[in-house]
């Protein structure tokens, strides 16, 4: 019996769409200034991060999140020298978020499990953001504790914000696009292309 690839064009281009996807969700967004650090951003990348995983599962998922950010951070000079950071942290939300809603058979199919997928993941990336901040602000950049706590607390209070919309937002997508995508075929056509 012939062995079948896991990336198969049909995988591919399902990345690619939702690498855009994230990648222009991303553009809506509201820029805010941190003292002793570069800004930070209420946006709604994330919530496509969280319903591609959702939909198509973690490495599916964690790969469109991590292209279409690192993308996002390659057209902005202020995030660009960090682009690959965002590349693993992203690809890490989704991929927690994919494996939890795909993980015994579920398919990202029960909705409970899509909630506790969607607020896992988007937590995971809060912990990373505020273990980049304070390795960025205090070993890297040489700030005194004092300074780093404000820094930290502000880049993580956004991030928190950007968690709680892409879990609620993810969800609600997942439950509305499930059915249609269903009909589609497009979940038995990445179904019939794994390994």
């Amino acid at each position: 019996m012939e062995k079948k690839k896991f990336f198969t064009v049909y995988r591919l281009a399902v990345i690619g769409l939702m690498s855009a996807m994230v990648f222009a969700c991303t553009f809506i967004h509201i820029d805010i200034p941190v003292p002793l650090s570069n800004k930070v951003m209420i946006h709604f990348g994330n919530v496509m991060c969280i319903l591609t995983a959702l939909l198509f599962g973690p490495v599916t998922g964690g790969f469109a999140a991590g292209i279409g950010s690192a993308i996002y951070d390659l057209t902005d000079p202020t995030y660009a020298p960090e682009f690959w950071v965002t590349f693993l942290m992203k690809f890490a939300m989704a991929f927690v978020a994919g494996v939890i809603a795909h993980s015994g058979g579920a398919q990202g199919r029960q909705k409970g499990r899509n909630i506790l997928a969607a607020v896992c993941g988007a937590a995971t990336y809060v912990v990373l953001y505020g273990c980049k901040t304070i390795i960025v602000q205090r070993f890297i950049m040489g700030a005194v504790w004092q300074a780093v706590w404000p820094v930290v607390i502000t880049k993580c209070s956004v991030s928190l914000f950007n968690a709680v919309i892409a879990a609620v937002c993810s969800v609600l997508l997942t439950l509305a696009l499930r059915r249609p995508l269903a009909s589609a075929g497009v979940f038995d056509k990445l179904q019939s292309s794994r390994a």
